[in-house]
């Protein structure tokens, strides 16, 4: 094992794409262990091969169409009447448009981009500071990658063999906690430098039902994903199936705003951003089987036992390690990584999968909005032109309630888990 952790530090040290690190570790490993490399080929085209698998391509074209659809556009029109009357308008807007895209995109840097280059330049002519909306925004995307269909949910419930359908559901709460926290702090912010709202007053029922039916169908897409894996209409690949022709429905036959021009461009881009995944994707699973062949999770939880780790101070070790790692990898190659190892050790200790999953998800979308390297915080601060100090400045206090959120998670499961409960019944 020593070889694969060795070769893995130094080629993510020396700058190689994550991809090409994982699969060439692997290939070391190979070679240390004296191991047919057949085996490298034959574990990364099993990769390919895995139905399951399916539903992360699927949701990534889903995420990138509905984003031609004009559902954003209309989902930002009901943000802005349910809380533009509050202080910080747009900014609030903004946190509420992430909880609403968590149902649509599904990938925390997609909302972060989306909402840097549609909202951003307005809040700038509002006189928010270019560092604030640089925080707000890229930090948004947090409850994107918690509320579902999150891409990294569909992953960790990939490679981990976890109920989609409970994580799914067990994602809603944790979401809405970041959101509220988020507004909270925005509200306080917004005071103390005197970002105005956009109305001067609360919406009426009528104007809050006469938005609720413009974006009905962007609204129902969460629920009829929800419902239907529940109730055994589609499993987690099809799901994604539905979920591409449901926006494709949408965009031609029901706001009519998809064109063929859209559409072309859309898979032009959805095969770029699956290329990279599915990359990685493969390349793991050949680094998944060095790790199972040199019982890294056995060894590491053997050590845990031996030392008498408590549940709890493990739980602090995994969000430390999964932090750092997101600051320096991502989400996914973390995901496809790390879940395998700490898993069944997160198991053994009688933490529940689901409630593991999302506060590990969680901490690790967190990295990826984190100095030195955060992916999420790069593609905001360069399309906002701002630069790394002072969106870290600004993005703290955002910071410290992600990890409220999942301190709460852990310290109160039932948070995650009595939805999946009521649903599924107790396990």
């Amino acid at each position: 094992m020593i070889w694969l952790a060795i070769s893995f530090a130094v080629l993510l040290v020396m700058g190689v794409p994550v991809a090409f690190a994982i699969g060439l570790s692997s290939c070391a490993f190979f070679l240390a262990e004296g191991l047919p490399m057949q085996i490298v080929t034959q574990k990364m085209v099993t990769g390919a091969q895995s139905f399951t698998t399916l539903a992360i391509p699927f949701f990534v074209l889903a995420g990138n169409l509905m984003n031609e659809t004009g559902i954003t556009k209309r989902l930002i029109k009901f943000s802005n009447v349910l809380t533009g009357h509050m202080l910080g308008g747009l900014a609030q807007v903004s946190v509420v448009l992430s909880a609403l895209m968590g149902g649509i995109s599904g990938s925390a840097t997609s909302d972060a981009a989306m909402e840097c280059k549609i909202l951003g330049p307005d809040m700038l002519k509002k006189g928010y500071s270019r560092g604030f909306i640089t925080g707000i925004l890229s930090m948004g995307g947090m409850i994107t990658a918690t509320i579902p269909p999150s891409i990294p949910l569909v992953m960790y419930g990939v490679t981990g063999e976890v109920s989609m359908g409970r994580l799914f559901i067990g994602g809603f709460i944790p979401g809405l906690l970041m959101m509220v926290f988020f507004m909270i702090i925005t509200h306080f912010i917004s005071k103390k430098r005197g970002y105005v709202p956009e109305h001067e007053n609360p919406p009426t029922f009528k104007d809050v039902l006469k938005q609720t039916k413009e974006s009905f169908w962007a609204i129902l897409f969460p629920v009829i994903l929800i419902v239907g894996i529940r109730f055994g209409l589609f499993t987690a690949s099809e799901a994604g199936a539905f979920a591409t022709m449901y926006a494709i429905f949408v965009g031609f036959f029901i706001y009519k705003e998809l064109t063929v021009k859209k559409v072309v461009q859309v898979l032009k881009d959805t095969a770029v951003d699956i290329s990279m995944i599915m990359l990685i994707i493969l390349a793991a699973n050949a680094f998944g089987y060095a790790l199972v062949y040199g019982r890294a999770a056995q060894t590491l939880s053997g050590f845990i036992t031996g030392i008498g780790l408590s549940k709890w101070l493990f739980v602090i070790l995994v969000m430390i390690l999964t932090l750092v790692c997101g600051m320096f990898m991502e989400c996914i190659a973390n995901i496809l990584i790390l879940t395998p190892i700490l898993l069944p050790i997160a198991k053994s200790l009688g933490i529940d999968p689901v409630v593991f999953g999302l506060c590990f998800i969680t901490v690790n979308s967190l990295g990826s909005m984190t100095p030195p390297v955060g992916v999420t915080m790069f593609t905001a601060c360069s399309l906002m032109k701002c630069d790394m100090a002072t969106y870290t400045k600004e993005a703290w206090p955002y910071m410290v309630a992600v990890f409220l959120v999942a301190a709460i998670c852990l310290i109160f499961p039932q948070t995650v888990t009595f939805l999946g409960d009521l649903v599924y019944g107790i396990v």
